[in-house]
C-alpha cells in the first residue's frame, strides 16, 4: 500500500460533502486528497508521512473569495492607509504623517476612509487642505465608489463650478456649485487620470503582499473582480500573469475582465483575445465583470422606486443603471454563447432584476450552458426575484460582513430606503431556502478579507465584538455549515474549480486548519477562531 505524504488525524474534519459532512481523518498524496474517513486512514501513515493532530482544531476545505481586489488592496497597503479607524481626526493625523515622511512624492494617494466618519458621508476639501495644502491628494473611500480630493488636486484637474457631472458619476458641490471635495463613481477618474501610474513592479509587489495576507486567513483561491482600467486604477492583469509564469502565484485565481461601460458589443472580440492571453498555470480569466449600478450610500445603486430624502419623502432619484437594460441582455447573451461567465455588480433591486433578466435572456437564447453567472453584493433584492436565482441557475455571491447594524447601515442607508425596502437587504436565508447556490466573498479592501469574520456575521447578523444587541433581519441568518459552504464549495463552484471546495478523495488538497470547531462552538464565538495552517495542493503556504 502506498503511504501518504500528509495525514490529519483525530478530527473534526468538515468535508462540505452532503453525503458525509464530518470525518476525523484525511490523507494527502502529492497535491490531491487520497482518503477521507476515520481510523482506517491511519493505515496510510508511513515513515515519511507528516502527521497533523487535529485535537481541538478543525480541518476545512480552503476558503475561496468569490469577489475581491487583492492587487489594488496590496498596492494601497503601501500607500496612505486609512483603514482600521473611523475617526476623522485620526485620518488627518495619518495623512499629515504620511505626507511629511515622503516629501519627494508629487501626489499623496491611498484610501480606506469610512463614510460614517463624516456628516452625510462627505468630507470636505478644506479638511485635506489643512494637513496637505501644497500637493494634490486623492484618497479612495473604503468601498472605492468615491474619492476625497483636496483643493490642489481639483485645481490640477480643472474641476470648477462649471464642470458637468460625468454620465456615470457625480461631483459633490458646495452651495455655489464649486467642488466640495468628494467625487462619486465615475467622477473619480477626472482626478485619478492625473495620478502618476502604478508600475508593473508595484502591482506585482501588491499581489504578493496580499497573497501572503490571504493565505494567513485560510484563503487558497479567489476571483479578482476587476481586471482592467477603472477610475484611474491600472489593470492588475500583468501582475497575475507574471506571478503565474514565475511560480510565485501559489493561490488559484479566476480573473473577471472589466466590461467598459462607455463602450458596447465591439469590445467582446477583445475580451475573447484577452481570455486566451490571460490564462496560465493557476491563473485564468474566463469571467467578465459588468458593474450594473453603484452603492446605496451615495444613492447610485439602482432601485425600482426612488430614494427617500432626510424627511422620508420620495426624491426624483432611483439610482443609476450603468448599462442600458436592453443592451445588457444582448451583451450577456453573446458573452454566454462564447462561454464566458458574467460577474455582475448588482446592489439595488432594479440592478438585480436587470441582471437576472439578462441571464434569463441568455438561457432562452442559448440554453443552459453551465457558465455559472453570478450576482455580487445583492444588498436589496425584491421578494419577487428571490426564486429566480435557482430557476435560472444564477449564483448569489454574498458579502456577509455588510449584513449588520453599523453606522453606515443605520445612518446612511436605512433612512433613505424606507422600512419596506430596508427589510429586503441581504436576504441570505431566503435565497438559500429558495434553492439558490450561495458563494461568498469580501470585496476587500472595501471590508475585511477574513472569511471567519464573514462567517460570523452570516450566522449572527451582528458585527464581531459589537455591544449592539440588535440582530439585523434575524430571519436571514445562515446556519454555520451553510455559511462555511458558501466560502468553500460555493465559491469554488463559481470559480470553476470542481475538484476543490470539498474534501473528497481525488480533490485538490487545498486545506485550512482552524484553532477551534466553529461549527459546534457557540455562534457568538465564531469570530475568535484563528487560522493555524493553510495548504494549497498539499503544500504548506501559511503556518502560525
Amino acid at each position: 500500500m502506498t503511504t501518504a505524504d500528509l495525514v490529519f488525524t483525530r478530527g473534526p474534519v468538515f468535508t462540505a460533502d452532503p453525503a458525509r459532512t464530518r470525518a476525523s481523518s484525511l490523507a494527502v498524496t502529492g497535491d490531491r486528497i487520497t482518503a477521507v474517513g476515520h481510523d482506517e486512514v491511519h493505515e496510510l501513515i508511513g515513515p515519511g508521512t507528516e502527521v497533523v493532530d487535529l485535537t481541538g482544531k478543525l480541518l476545512l476545505p480552503g476558503f475561496q473569495d468569490a469577489h475581491i481586489h487583492p492587487v489594488f488592496a496590496g498596492v494601497e497597503l503601501a500607500q496612505c492607509d486609512l483603514t482600521g479607524t473611523v475617526g476623522a481626526a485620526e485620518y488627518l493625523t495619518r495623512i499629515r504623517a504620511y505626507a511629511d515622511a515622503r516629501p519627494e512624492r508629487a501626489w499623496i494617494t491611498g484610501g480606506g476612509w469610512s463614510l460614517e466618519s463624516f456628516d452625510g458621508g462627505l468630507p470636505t476639501r478644506q479638511l485635506l487642505d489643512s494637513v496637505v495644502p501644497d500637493r494634490p491628494v486623492l484618497l479612495a473611500n473604503r468601498d472605492h465608489h468615491g474619492a476625497w480630493a483636496n483643493t490642489r488636486a481639483l485645481e490640477l484637474a480643472g474641476i470648477t463650478a462649471a464642470t458637468p457631472d460625468p454620465p456615470d458619476g457625480r461631483i459633490e458641490r458646495e452651495p455655489d456649485g464649486s467642488p466640495a471635495g468628494v467625487l462619486q463613481e465615475g467622477a473619480q477618474a477626472l482626478v485619478a487620470r492625473l495620478v502618476p501610474p502604478i508600475t508593473p513592479a508595484d502591482r506585482l509587489a501588491g499581489l504578493l503582499r496580499s497573497q501572503r495576507l490571504l493565505h494567513s486567513l485560510g484563503i487558497t483561491g479567489w476571483q479578482d473582480a476587476l481586471l482592467g482600467v477603472f477610475n484611474g486604477n491600472t489593470d492588475p492583469s500583468d501582475a497575475y500573469l507574471t506571478a503565474a509564469r514565475d511560480g510565485s502565484l501559489t493561490a488559484r485565481v479566476t480573473g473577471a475582465m472589466w466590461w467598459d461601460r462607455e463602450r458596447g458589443a465591439e469590445q467582446i472580440d477583445e475580451l475573447v483575445a484577452r481570455r486566451e492571453r490571460l490564462s496560465h498555470g493557476r491563473f485564468r480569466a474566463g469571467s467578465v465583470k459588468i458593474m450594473q449600478d453603484g452603492i446605496a450610500e451615495n444613492f447610485t445603486a439602482a432601485m425600482t422606486a426612488p430614494y427617500l430624502d432626510g424627511c422620508g419623502c420620495a426624491t426624483a432619484n432611483s439610482g443609476l443603471s450603468f448599462v442600458e437594460p436592453d443592451a445588457l441582455r444582448g451583451h450577456v447573451t453573446r458573452l454566454d454563447a462564447l462561454g464566458f461567465q458574467v460577474h455582475f455588480h448588482a446592489l439595488g433591486d432594479r440592478a438585480v432584476r436587470e441582471a437576472l433578466d439578462a441571464v434569463e435572456a441568455a438561457v432562452e437564447a442559448n440554453g443552459r450552458r453551465g457558465n455559472r453567472h453570478h450576482l455580487a453584493h445583492l444588498q436589496v433584492v425584491h421578494p419577487d426575484d428571490i426564486r429566480r436565482f435557482a430557476r435560472l441557475g444564477a449564483i448569489a455571491n454574498i458579502q456577509p460582513l455588510w449584513a449588520a447594524h453599523e453606522p453606515q447601515m443605520d445612518e446612511l442607508t436605512i433612512p433613505f430606503l424606507g422600512p419596506e425596502r430596508a427589510a429586503w437587504q441581504y436576504p441570505f436565508g431566503d435565497l438559500l431556502r429558495a434553492g439558490a447556490t450561495l458563494a461568498a466573498g469580501s470585496d476587500w479592501p472595501v471590508s475585511s478579507a477574513d472569511p471567519v469574520q464573514g462567517i460570523h456575521v452570516a450566522v449572527n447578523r451582528r458585527e464581531p465584538g459589537t455591544t449592539d444587541s440588535r440582530v439585523f433581519l434575524p430571519e436571514q441568518r445562515l446556519d454555520p455549515a451553510s455559511a462555511v459552504a458558501a466560502y468553500t464549495a460555493g465559491s469554488a463552484h463559481v470559480n470553476g474549480l470542481d475538484d476543490a471546495g470539498s474534501l473528497l478523495p481525488g480533490n485538490l488538497a487545498d486545506l485550512v486548519v482552524l484553532d477551534r470547531d466553529i461549527l459546534t462552538a457557540p455562534p457568538e464565538e465564531i469570530s475568535g477562531a484563528r487560522v493555524l495552517r493553510t495548504y494549497v495542493g498539499g503544500a504548506l503556504v501559511h503556518s502560525d
